[in-house]
Parts: structure tokens; sequence; C-alpha cells
């Protein structure tokens, strides 16, 4: 079955460049110039979301926060935005990834394949695990604790999946954003950092327990 993608930027001539070389590449693509056609085309359950930052009247970071509503399929940022400050916001509201305009379209298709590869994966696995009130199902990319589910968005998930699986195990945020970017530029770092923050966050809310300890110098694991 087709991947289904949908791409979303005011500017005409970047949609149908990128609708024209991603249908080239067996993938089925829907496309919207705003933020009104693009909450119509969720409807039609994407598989991943290209999402431009800077386009008028509503921008890219609030139309992320409504679609995040609604799907928790990958969103990746295209910007020409990369400060910390940038890439923090982004994830604030439900991003995954960002690539910079002007991107190579080779960088672009490797980093959406690379996405829905760990979609796929993450999808197939179907046991859990349980630690006293939290319950981590895999199979169903949700977290419970005390029977609540708690709202995480698809990279912190993957982040919990990572950790957890490999109790004890310690991660550096290098390794951990190459296995789930796949790409390890010089900056990204600070992406598991503030994941990290977010998932502490919404745990506290529930539990004084800290799962996820960070180990100074060295980067992060899950406690057994």
């Amino acid at each position: 079955m087709k991947s289904k993608l949908l791409i979303i930027d005011d500017e005409e001539m970047i949609l149908n460049m990128l609708k024209r070389n991603f249908e080239m590449e067996n993938y089925s693509v829907l496309t919207a110039k705003n933020a009104e056609e693009a909450l119509a085309r969720l409807t039609n359950s994407p598989d991943m979301i290209l999402l431009d930052i800077n386009m008028p009247g509503m921008n890219g970071l609030e139309l992320c926060t409504l679609i995040r509503e609604h799907i928790s399929c990958p969103i990746l940022f295209l910007t020409a935005r990369v400060t910390e400050q940038d890439k923090i916001n982004g994830l604030a509201v439900g991003g995954d990834d960002y690539i910079t305009k002007p991107f190579s379209m080779d960088e672009l298709m490797a980093r959406v394949m690379a996405h829905l590869r760990r979609e796929k994966r993450s999808h197939s696995v179907t046991k859990a695990k349980f630690e006293g009130q939290l319950i981590i199902d895999y199979g169903n990319h949700t977290v419970y604790y005390d029977n609540k589910q708690l709202d995480f968005s698809n990279k912190e998930f993957q982040i919990i999946r990572l950790l957890s699986m490999n109790a004890g195990m310690v991660f550096d945020r290098e390794t951990i954003y190459e296995k789930l970017w796949g790409f390890n530029n010089e900056g990204d770092s600070i992406v598991i950092k503030e994941h990290i923050r977010k998932i502490r966050n919404k745990l506290a809310e529930y539990t004084d327990k800290q799962y996820i300890e960070t180990v100074w110098g060295v980067g992060y694991k899950w406690k057994k």
C-alpha cells in the first residue's frame, strides 16, 4: 500500500514540485495551501505531514497545534528558521523534525522514508511493559498511569519505547537522535533534551517517581 503524505505550503510552485517528486517515488500525495485546506485533508488520514512554518494567516506552528488534536502521524517542518528556540517552539506544539529551506530532495526523501519506516516498526510491536501503575502499550503507542492515558507525542513515545525496552542502558543524546531521526546533525541534541523535559513533566503530573534518569556527562537511561 502506498504511503500517504500531506504537504502544506502556501507556495504553489513548491507544492507542485514536492507532489511531483514524491509521486514519482510511488507516494500518494495530498496538498494544501492554507490551514483550512489542511484541516479538511486530515479526514484522509495521512501517514506523514510536511508543514511549512512561514505561511500567511495561521502559521505552521499554530496549525500544528490544531493538527495534533486530530492525528498523531509524524510532522516534519519545512522552514528557513534554524535557531535553537525555533526548534523548541516546534517540538512544543507537536512537531517531530525539521528540514531547512532550501533543501535537497534526496535528504528530504531520506528523512520521510526514515520516519515512515520507524512508524511501521513501532506499530508492529505488540507487547506491553508494566511497572506498577505505569503501563506502556507498545503495540497501541499509548502510556497509562493508574488507568489514565497520558498524552505523549509520537516522538516522545518513541523515546519512551527506546529507553524502557532497554532499561538500565545509557544512551547519549546523539545516539537517541540517530536511532529516532536517522540524522546526527550538529546541534540536534537539543531536540532530545526538550523531548525528555516534556516526558518528565507529563509523568510528574501523575507520579513523583523518576523513570528517566540523567547520567551526567553521558546521557539518559530508564531506571530498572
